[in-house]
């Protein structure tokens, strides 16, 4: 997922240098939404860890 934001990010970038601001914001809005999908899945898996090594310890 990040790595996707990622490559969108630098296709907003290029072509924004390029002249294609509507590309580029397009591209801009799903890198946002996709960093957003997997800090959202990021936290969700570290707080499930967190509560699996909780539950180990006891």
């Amino acid at each position: 997922m990040l790595k996707w934001a990622l490559i969108f990010a630098v296709i907003s970038l290029i072509a924004g240098l390029l002249g294609f601001t509507g590309l580029a914001a397009g591209a801009a809005g799903i890198a946002k939404a996709l960093f957003v999908v997997f800090l959202l899945v990021f936290l969700v898996l570290l707080a499930l860890a967190l509560m699996g090594a909780n539950a180990l310890r006891k």
